[in-house]
């Protein structure tokens, strides 16, 4: 799979760790950006999250996809493996 995927977490956020597994179950690559206590790194995801502020915030090819539900809904749908592909 070949997309630029980013995540936005925590270390101890349980849905950055859920998300961060799926993507690793898929043998995606990913870059993570671990914002603990960075209050201007969470300024500057949630501007590129449309203003969203909660974490995991995910991007794939530069597309905000969401959080951690939004991800799995986009692969219980069959969707996820499409954009990761693209």
């Amino acid at each position: 799979m070949s997309a630029k995927v980013e995540i936005y977490t925590w270390s101890s956020c349980p849905f950055c760790i859920r998300a961060k597994a799926l993507l690793k179950q898929k043998q995606v690559d990913f870059i993570e950006y671990c914002i603990d206590g960075d209050n201007d790194a969470r300024r500057e995801m949630s501007l590129k999250a449309n203003g969203r502020t909660s974490v995991p915030q995910v991007f794939i090819n530069d597309n905000h996809i969401g959080g951690c539900d939004d991800l799995h809904e986009l692969d219980a749908i069959g969707e996820l493996d499409k954009l990761l592909n693209e």
